[in-house]
């Protein structure tokens, strides 16, 4: 626990034998962790298997592939089954470090954002952690896009590193939003247009052969994605803003 709240780290895990037990050492090194789930996307490897001989996990499969975004619903919703009070995502893959689980927590449970992100981008590493330049440069325009168009000023929308307050979580209507990877941006507009802050954290990226990556192909459907997700809000939202003042109310 950390300030008396329950911390919970979820693994969305799809293929991630070669580097789940590395994952889980590390997260167990933390000491802050009180709960944790591995949501396993129909796997093809024996994910699932080693996940049960790790003590403390509480695995739970999909009996088909859902998608990176219904993998994540199924993850939260069995973090605030438990009661968690804080839940951190943590790729099972080791893109991320999770020796970074109690500064992301801390933010939060200390009441000082709801949500917090280890960013790629700030600390200027990205390219020694292998990161590949076309990655980067698609990373920084969408992102300074968004930042352009929801009025906010994050380093990057696109990390996997995330932790959500649990009043977040019951707040966001995660039925509704998308079962593939936009989903994580979706979550972060919504987040900004309720009026909640973000936090940022420094993290080191890692690109290696275990770790997943998702193809150009898919990469740019994605980015498309992210660019209607932000028209989509500011056109919603400014709507909403001339409705109200055409009957007279104040925004």
């Amino acid at each position: 626990m950390i300030n008396g709240k329950k911390i919970a780290v979820v693994f969305p895990a799809y293929n991630a034998e070669k580097t789940l037990t590395q994952t889980y050492r590390e997260v167990m090194e933390q000491g802050v962790v009180d709960y944790i789930a591995l949501v396993d996307d129909h796997s093809r490897d024996g994910t699932v298997a080693l996940a049960r001989t790790l003590p403390g996990i509480h695995v739970i499969e999909h009996d088909r592939n859902r998608g990176y975004g219904g993998n994540q619903k199924t993850c939260y919703r069995a973090a605030l089954a438990a009661g968690a009070d804080v839940v951190v995502m943590v790729h099972p893959d080791y893109q991320y470090t999770p020796r970074l689980i109690t500064a992301l927590a801390s933010i939060i449970a200390y009441d000082v954002y709801a949500c917090s992100l280890g960013s790629r981008i700030l600390g200027g590493n990205a390219f020694s952690g292998g990161m590949p330049w076309w990655r980067y440069v698609s990373n920084r325009a969408l992102t300074l896009f968004q930042n352009v168009v929801l009025n906010a000023k994050l380093s990057e929308y696109h990390t996997g590193y995330r932790a959500f307050s649990r009043k977040i979580l019951e707040e966001a209507p995660l039925g509704d939003f998308d079962d593939d990877f936009i989903f994580d941006n979706q979550m972060l507009v919504w987040i900004l247009g309720r009026g909640y802050g973000i936090g940022e954290v420094t993290c080191p990226t890692k690109y290696f052969a275990e770790a997943s990556s998702i193809s150009f192909s898919r990469s740019l459907k994605y980015g498309v994605g992210c660019l209607q997700v932000a028209l989509s809000y500011r056109f919603n939202s400014g709507a909403a803003t001339r409705r109200i003042k055409r009957a007279g109310e104040t925004p």
